[in-house]
C-alpha cells in the first residue's frame, strides 16, 4: 500500500515522518523544492506534482493552508478529482470550511472515491510527538481503513459523524481553546499588576476552578513554563495567523446557522487586533495574544 502526502509544512512534514517511522510506503509532494528534496533525504519518495503522487496513492492524506488552495487541488486544472479509481481515499487533515469539504466529498464519491475530513489538535509538538487529536467526518468504514495511519500519527482519533463533521468539531475546539487563551492571558495580566508573581498565580491557578489545558500546558506569560512558546520569544507552536483564520471559520458557520456567539466574536476581535497592531504578531503563537495585555511582557527576559 502506498501512502501520498500533500503538503510538507510544518505540520505535514512531522506527519508523513510518523508515517515513515511506522514503515509505511509514503510519497511526498510540496511546492517547496528544497522540502520535498529534504523528505526524500530523510527515506520518502518524492512526486513531481500532486497529480503524479495521487496516482501511485492507495490513500491520500493532505494538510495544506486553507480553502482556496484544498479547493484548487480538486476543481482547478489538472484536478486529481480526474485521477479517482474504485477504492482511493482522500485524508484532509487541513483546516478548512464546512461547505468545501462537504463539497469535495460530494465529487470524490461521485468519482468512484472516498474522503474524509480529518483535522487535527496538537500543534507542531503533537504532530513531532506523535500526540495529535483527529477529528474525522466520513464513512465509518472509511475511518477503520485508516486507523493503523492514524495510530502512527496520533495519540486519539474520533470519529464524528457525517462528512463536515470533523471541521465542525475543529471549530470548536480552536474557538474555544482562544477563548480560554485570551481569558488566561487576561487573568495573568490583573494578577501580576496587582503585584503577585506570574509562576505563582499559575501554579495556584492549576489546582483550582480556574486551571485548564492552555494554563497547563500553553501558559501565555514568558518565563513562567521554559518548554512553551511563550519563553521562546513566542515561536513555534500555532500561529496567531491561523488561529485568526480557524476563528473566521467558525464565525462564518455561526452566521450561516445564525446563532449567536458574543464569545467567539469578541475573541476573533482581540485576535483581529493584536494582528494589525503589531507586524510580527501573525507569525507567533498564539499565546502571543498576553501581549494585547502588555507589550513588555513580549519581550525577551533577563535571567
Amino acid at each position: 500500500m502506498t501512502i501520498a502526502f500533500l503538503g510538507l509544512g510544518n505540520m505535514g512534514w512531522a506527519m508523513a515522518q510518523n508515517l515513515l517511522r511506522a514503515g509505511f510506503d509514503v510519497i511526498g509532494f510540496d511546492v517547496n523544492s528544497t522540502t520535498a528534496d529534504l523528505f526524500e533525504q530523510q527515506g520518502g519518495r518524492i512526486a513531481s506534482s500532486a497529480s503524479a503522487a495521487v496516482t501511485q496513492a492507495d490513500i491520500v492524506f493532505t494538510m495544506l493552508p486553507n480553502d482556496q488552495t484544498l479547493a484548487d487541488l480538486f476543481f482547478n486544472n489538472n484536478s486529481v478529482l480526474e485521477l479517482v479509481k474504485p477504492g482511493l481515499l482522500f485524508v484532509d487533515c487541513s483546516t478548512v470550511s464546512v461547505q468545501l469539504t462537504k463539497e469535495i466529498a460530494k465529487a470524490v464519491n461521485s468519482a468512484g472515491g472516498e474522503y474524509l475530513d480529518a483535522p487535527v489538535s496538537g500543534g507542531q509538538l503533537g504532530a513531532k510527538e506523535g500526540t495529535l487529536t483527529f477529528m474525522i467526518g466520513g464513512e465509518r468504514s472509511a475511518f477503520d481503513r485508516v486507523r493503523p495511519m492514524l495510530e502512527a500519527m496520533g495519540k486519539t482519533y474520533v470519529h464524528m459523524g457525517d462528512h463536515g463533521t470533523g471541521q465542525a468539531a475543529k471549530q470548536c475546539n480552536n474557538m474555544l481553546a482562544a477563548i480560554i487563551m485570551a481569558g488566561t492571558a487576561e487573568a495573568i495580566a490583573l494578577g501580576v499588576n496587582n503585584g503577585l508573581d506570574p509562576l505563582v498565580l499559575s501554579q495556584v491557578m492549576q489546582t483550582s476552578t480556574g486551571g485548564s489545558n492552555i494554563l497547563n500546558k500553553w501558559n501565555p506569560w514568558p518565563g513562567v513554563d521554559s518548554k512553551v512558546p511563550s519563553s521562546n520569544v513566542y515561536q513555534a507552536g500555532f500561529q496567531m495567523n491561523l488561529m485568526l483564520k480557524d476563528l473566521d471559520l467558525a464565525m462564518a458557520s455561526i452566521q450561516s446557522l445564525k446563532f449567536s456567539a458574543p464569545m467567539g466574536s469578541l475573541v476573533r476581535n482581540l485576535f483581529t487586533i493584536c494582528i494589525k497592531s503589531d507586524p510580527t504578531a501573525g507569525m507567533k503563537d498564539f499565546s502571543y495574544i498576553q501581549s494585547l495585555y502588555d507589550r513588555s511582557v513580549c519581550e525577551p527576559l533577563e535571567n
